[in-house]
């Protein structure tokens, strides 16, 4: 096995559709065509948010990433903000679509909820965390959180947050050391079904560096 960790490329993105589309289960409550134009506006916006990336490439092929946002340093490239915009249109082309932006809307509404309750500033977010199942149980997953946490210490940065669910594997960053803050509990219904969730907010709180 032939592994790698380096910066986001373009060629990665169709590679990581499918992690993301795969993780946070789109196929479980919408038709295939609609997971993947779902799974597009999630890594699309979340691509609008970061300053720093770290994918892993094993033999060749992106199998997961970490994006960190430096709030203070933060810039979005108007190619970045153009590939939302056209994933979101593409979306709403249908009414599964539609609806599917409605739960994803509902969500960033909940997060930014999550935020305001916890009444704290942080200077940095972990925007996305995302790795193929066939990898996890490796340590890749911890090598990429390390990388994330090397680059905010280089930066200064003295703690950050990130967004999560019970959809994913949460227990990951508890097991990390950081803390949950908040919590929130939403039902969807989509296509006559009902799914109940937990939302949280997640900090940590880096040390600080000491020089000599």
């Amino acid at each position: 096995m032939k592994m790698q960790f380096r910066e986001y490329r373009k060629q990665d993105y169709r590679d990581l559709v499918e992690i993301i589309r795969k993780t946070w289960h789109y196929d479980e409550f919408c038709s295939p065509k609609t997971a993947n134009k779902l799974a597009n506006v999630f890594l699309s916006s979340c691509l609008t948010n970061y300053t720093y990336a770290r994918v892993v490439i094993v033999d060749g092929k992106a199998t997961g990433i970490i994006l960190v946002n430096n709030i203070a340093k933060h810039t979005c490239s108007a190619m970045a903000r153009l590939r939302q915009l056209k994933a979101l249109a593409t979306l709403y082309c249908c009414k599964e679509g539609r609806q599917a932006a409605r739960i994803f809307g509902s969500v960033h509404g909940i997060d930014q909820h999550l935020l305001e309750k916890n009444h704290k500033h942080y200077p940095a977010e972990l925007a996305l965390f995302a790795l193929s199942d066939a990898y996890r149980g490796k340590g890749i997953g911890k090598q990429l959180f390390q990388a994330a946490l090397d680059y905010m210490k280089q930066e200064g940065l003295d703690s950050f947050y990130l967004f999560t669910d019970t959809s994913c594997n949460y227990g990951f960053y508890e097991h990390q050391g950081m803390k949950r803050c908040c919590e929130h509990e939403h039902s969807f219904h989509m296509q006559g079904q009902e799914a109940a969730m937990r939302f949280f907010i997640y900090e940590y709180q880096l040390e600080k560096q000491t020089f000599t």
